[in-house]
């Protein structure tokens, strides 16, 4: 098979890298990629956004599969397009994507199918939301922006005064764009957090291993939310008996009222859950895997994933056994000094052997281009360095032993991933 993976961050790297792992899988090639995409896959300089773009690629270049991973072009119909034009395509249509794509879509889905998630209003008036998080009068609380805005249209504020400044950013400055038009303001829950990524056919729903991701940019959780600071797998917190209420309660009824609203989910859903004291709650969901937790869940599937891939795109989930290792895996992410605001590009990468990796990890190439022979910093978050190990203790030792052999001007990274 020749696949087409769409993206270029560290969540495609580490599709690319799983799937080329099966002798079904002759070729890969990316658009657009990045430096270390670039030694694993042939790259395309095309916008995962450019839906005729792609089917002229696709086409061209003669592929059996295109893999549709990033928010974006799911929610704007790219999967739909592919399939008009009878290009086979992983991944949810638009109607399904709006569960990610639409907050105001996926509280109102969870609160009409029972789907335990924190109490909510939706707002088109800035001063009505202001009015209504006035008189609750309850901090933290917690204010979305309805639409996509690349993982940071969610504000916790912690006074009136934070409400406020978040309220005029996202709906009268429009700090996130048209997402701004709507917020959703919803009750601060409390608990561990927990990933779970779940395939789906749209009838049947197999979660995968869980994860946790840890979103502040610094150390002790402080710091602005980023995109993801770092992962590890299992999620300590997630227990069997949790695993069983999350399937009972939020993964299936989940599938069933998409199937129920006219939009089954086919793809992979993202499940983003608390702990809370009165039970588990959805927080939100992905319309596909998360970065970077994508770097320490495939990590550890033994199924070729493109047989699962294969089976959800043909609606036989149900008829294949996903196995997974039973250790443990971590990500360190390296980022870009002044990241998730304003950072510099350009700076060579120092530490990366020619296919960009480092001994005893698996280095992911989130925000890097490759220019004679170099890897240079092309991004916010620029390397997620990927450990396993038979325990999370010795999977955490070996990452941060290989981050500290790379370096490259202004990067950080958090020294307490895992430490929870």
């Amino acid at each position: 098979m020749k696949i087409l993976m769409l993206g270029s961050g560290g969540r495609e790297h580490a599709l690319v890298r799983k799937l080329k792992e099966s002798s079904k899988v002759d070729e890969i090639i990316c658009a657009p990629g990045n430096g270390g995409i670039s030694c694993d896959a042939k790259c395309f300089p095309v916008s995962v956004m450019d839906k005729e773009g792609i089917i002229e690629l696709a086409k061209q270049e003669n592929v059996d599969l295109v893999f549709v991973a990033p928010d974006d072009p799911l929610a704007a119909g790219m999967v739909d397009a592919l399939q008009a034009a009878g290009i086979r395509a992983f991944g949810p249509n638009a109607a399904a994507a709006r569960i990610e794509g639409s907050k105001v879509f996926s509280k109102n889905l969870m609160k009409k199918y029972g789907i335990p998630t924190a109490e909510y209003e939706v707002f088109d008036d800035p001063t009505k939301a202001l009015s209504y998080i006035q008189a609750k009068g309850e901090y933290p609380t917690v204010i979305k922006a309805d639409g996509l805005a690349l993982g940071k249209g969610v504000i916790i504020a912690e006074s009136e005064e934070q409400a406020r400044a978040a309220v005029s950013d996202i709906m009268e400055s429009k700090v996130f764009g048209e997402s701004g038009n709507k917020v959703v303001v919803e009750e601060f829950l409390t608990g561990p957090e927990v990933s779970v990524l779940a395939f789906t056919d749209g009838k049947t729903v197999v979660p995968m291993v869980s994860s946790m991701d840890h979103k502040r940019a610094h150390d002790g959780d402080k710091g602005l939310n980023t995109g993801g600071m770092g992962t590890i797998s299992p999620n300590p917190h997630y227990t069997d008996e949790l695993s069983l209420e999350c399937m009972k309660t939020i993964f299936e009824p989940t599938i069933k009222a998409m199937a129920s609203e006219g939009c089954p989910f086919k793809g992979c859903l993202y499940f983003g859950l608390m702990m809370t004291p009165k039970g588990p709650k959805v927080i939100e969901y992905n319309a596909r895997f998360g970065d970077p937790e994508a770097q320490v869940v495939l990590p550890r599937l033994r199924t070729p994933l493109i047989d699962v891939v294969e089976a959800v795109i043909d609606e036989r989930l149900s008829d294949i056994n996903i196995e997974w290792d039973d250790g443990a895996c971590a990500c360190v992410i390296i980022a870009s000094g002044g990241y998730p605001e304003k950072y510099e590009k350009g700076f060579e990468i120092s530490g990366l052997d020619d296919n960009g990796q480092a001994e005893d990890v698996t280095v992911y190439h989130s925000g890097t281009v490759k220019k004679d022979g170099k890897f240079l910093t092309n991004g916010g978050r620029v390397l997620g360095v990927t450990a396993r190990g038979e325990n999370l203790d010795k999977a955490l030792e070996t990452a941060y032993k290989a981050v500290d052999s790379i370096s490259f001007s202004g990067a950080f990274h958090r020294s307490d991933i895992g430490r929870r």
